[in-house]
């Protein structure tokens, strides 16, 4: 859940709403006079939002002046990752890399504790993507920013005009070995709870993996809709245990209540039990 880094009446509620992560930004949320302010606010802000255990994620700028300034201010031993912004291919990643790293060491933190969530915003990003979700071992995530790659395309942020840009982000993060964030749509929109359902329901299902949010009544949404029911997880420990005892009769196919499973059908419930360790 994305919370302005400035904003002390949200960073007071932070750690009460759910979340698994909090996203302390420095962007979009916070206006340009008020930016040195927001990075200022980030020790304070950093053990108070992961008061129930949640991790914590720093959005920063760009460009590349704000980016020294958000990294320098951002990167500490409470932040686990940061959401890096608008990026522009393989050499934009290594090289906000190489300045987290040296932020690292400045603190004399463990190299390579601060991992990246990078999003692709524009058209040229998302012809990227996979090269971008490639670039680094400290990439954690690929998302496509909906809002700001509308913008550049001309379009409306609907589903219809962000479908594909959002497809090839899931395929490039998957190819990767990184989690596809987001869903078909953008992250705003808060009128129709049940709309917002159905979508991530929908996009769970094309691949994603995980998602962000910017109001507290969507995080319990996502939490169902991206996690697994305990019918879910109990009906893939009962497919995993059917398929082992199939193979140790030799057989890679079987009849599993009513479905035919094999081993790509395993692997996803294998997967989503993973997922919920």
């Amino acid at each position: 859940m994305y919370v302005p880094a400035a904003r002390e009446k949200f960073i007071a509620k932070a750690h009460e709403r759910g979340a698994d992560a909090i996203i302390l930004d420095l962007e979009d949320s916070i206006a340009p006079a008020e930016k040195p302010a927001a990075r200022a606010a980030l020790a304070g802000a950093v053990p108070r939002v992961s008061a129930n255990g949640a991790d914590v994620v720093v959005r920063i700028n760009r460009p590349l002046e704000m980016t020294v300034q958000d990294i320098e201010a951002a990167v500490m031993p409470g932040v686990r990752a940061l959401v890096c912004t608008k990026i522009m291919g393989s050499d934009h990643v290594k090289l906000l890399a190489e300045l987290i790293e040296e932020a690292e060491a400045r603190q004399r933190m463990e190299i390579g504790h601060t991992g990246m969530v990078v999003l692709a915003e524009d058209a040229a990003g998302v012809l990227r993507a996979e090269e971008i979700a490639r670039a680094h071992p400290r990439i954690v995530a690929l998302g496509i920013g909906g809002e700001d790659l509308a913008t550049d395309l001309g379009a409306e942020a609907t589903p219809d005009a962000l479908e594909l840009p959002k497809r090839l982000g899931v395929l490039a993060a998957r190819s990767a070995g990184v989690l596809p964030l987001g869903f078909i749509g953008t992250v705003a929109g808060l009128s129709d709870l049940e709309g917002y359902r159905a979508m991530l329901r929908r996009s769970r299902a094309i691949g994603f993996a995980c998602a962000s949010c910017v109001h507290p009544s969507q995080v319990a949404i996502i939490n169902e809709e991206y996690g697994a029911s305990e019918e879910e997880l109990a009906r893939a420990k009962r497919m995993i245990a059917a398929f082992e005892v199939a193979l140790g009769q030799g057989l890679g196919a079987v009849s599993f209540e009513g479905q035919m499973i094999d081993l790509p059908v395993v692997e996803r419930a294998r997967r989503l039990v993973e997922r919920q360790r």
